[in-house]
């Protein structure tokens, strides 16, 4: 028995409504004295996630939440560099949404944005997962970063979809949805182990130390006898080794092919950026690499990235 176009629109529309129902109280439309966009309430004692740019230098705003209330919020820290930050709500908040993991993620899936595009707060849009771990570069003041490992969706996100929610067919957040690429596409910042981890640190210490090699690498795969050897299907081929960093100083060169960084295996550049919090800064870090078909152990001294 085949299942007819009608019913399978059915079955579609009840688990984007399903989603919208679960998700959509726990999403909040924040307005601050320069802008403005959503956020989403992750912690039961009113803590809520946004993106960065969102914030941007200010530091108090309101948040008002889909019943209406409304509540004060400060901002307790922002990381420009994945374009998050946390708020901390002043007044009673809805219960916290449930947080999935983007890791998990495949492409296809289906996927909701519920967020304050334009400033229709609670507005809701669906689509697919169109794309994993793409970089979208940033500008902020005269410096371009690049946000690393982004979720690519066709799910419609306009200005103040910022800091909102994308939601999986379970109703769990796997993304901090951001419009600031402005390139029509629907962005978003993954919820995984690694954004965990910068929001605990945030909730601690008001920003993330980062550590800075100093070098740009694009994924390669490894020989065919070296990945047998190993394990490892790819590494990371250094394009270019910034010229007086710490990578430069412990003798990377453009062509190396990065296998483990701290000993951890790495495949991509967001491999290698995961290595780099504040617990290494100023450490002897080894870098592993296989140079003309040998691999060779490099101890770099990780700065603190700033600016």
């Amino acid at each position: 028995m085949t299942v007819s176009e009608s019913d399978a629109l059915d079955a579609y529309s009840r688990a984007v409504s399903s989603v919208a129902r679960s998700v959509t109280p726990h999403v909040a439309s924040v307005g601050l004295p320069r802008g403005g966009g959503s956020a989403v309430v992750f912690d039961s004692d009113g803590y809520l996630l946004t993106n960065a740019h969102v914030v941007g230098g200010d530091r108090r705003g309101t948040a008002t939440f889909a019943d209406g209330t409304e509540a004060d919020f400060r901002v307790l820290g922002a990381d420009p560099l994945s374009d998050l930050a946390v708020l901390r709500a002043q007044g009673p908040t809805p219960e916290a949404a449930r947080l999935g993991d983007a890791d998990r993620l495949i492409v296809g899936q289906l996927v909701v944005a519920v967020g304050s595009p334009l400033g229709f707060s609670g507005s809701v849009t669906a689509g697919v997962v169109s794309a994993l771990g793409r970089a979208i570069p940033v500008r902020q003041g005269r410096a371009t970063r690049v946000i690393e490992d982004v979720i690519q969706t066709d799910a419609a996100l306009n200005p103040g979809n910022s800091g909102g929610a994308l939601a999986d067919a379970n109703g769990q957040v796997v993304g901090i949805n951001t419009a600031v690429a402005g390139f029509g596409l629907g962005l978003a910042v993954p919820v995984n182990a690694t954004t965990r981890r910068i929001i605990d640190t945030l909730l601690v210490e008001g920003r993330v130390r980062r550590a800075y090699l100093g070098v740009v690498g694009v994924p390669a795969p490894l020989p065919d006898g070296v990945a047998a050897r190993t394990g490892q299907a790819a590494g990371v081929r250094v394009v270019e080794v910034v010229s007086g960093g710490p990578a430069d100083h412990a003798g990377l060169r453009a062509g190396d092919l990065v296998l483990t960084v701290g000993r951890e295996q790495v495949f991509d550049a967001q491999g290698i950026q995961r290595q780099l919090f504040a617990e290494v800064i100023g450490t002897r870090l080894a870098v592993t690499v296989l140079r003309n078909g040998a691999m060779v152990d490099v101890f770099a001294t990780p700065t603190e990235l700033v600016g």
